[in-house]
């Protein structure tokens, strides 16, 4: 299972809150369209460390002028050009 969130202003709830909720609900993948710094960040292979705190094991970070693959549609890809559109 994957979620995705596009965040602003919920970015550090997002990025803390949710992303212990998301990997204690054993969710595979988290995506954060960070829209403060313009950038994707995938979360995977979520954990539990020894004082109980829930967290995930990888964090990647793509740039505006990345494509991602969508791991569960081997076919499909995501331009984060066109999400984050470069500004000039």
């Amino acid at each position: 299972m994957r979620i995705a969130e596009v965040s602003d202003s919920t970015l550090k709830y997002d990025s803390e809150e949710k992303l212990s909720l998301y990997a204690e609900s054993k969710i595979a993948n988290y995506w954060i369209f960070n829209l403060k710094a313009n950038c994707l960040e995938v979360y995977t292979q979520p954990f539990r460390d020894f004082q109980g705190n829930f967290n995930y094991a990888n964090k990647q970070i793509y740039l505006p002028n990345a494509i991602v693959n969508i791991p569960e549609f081997p076919d499909l890809s995501l331009n984060l050009s066109v999400v984050f559109p470069l500004v000039s």
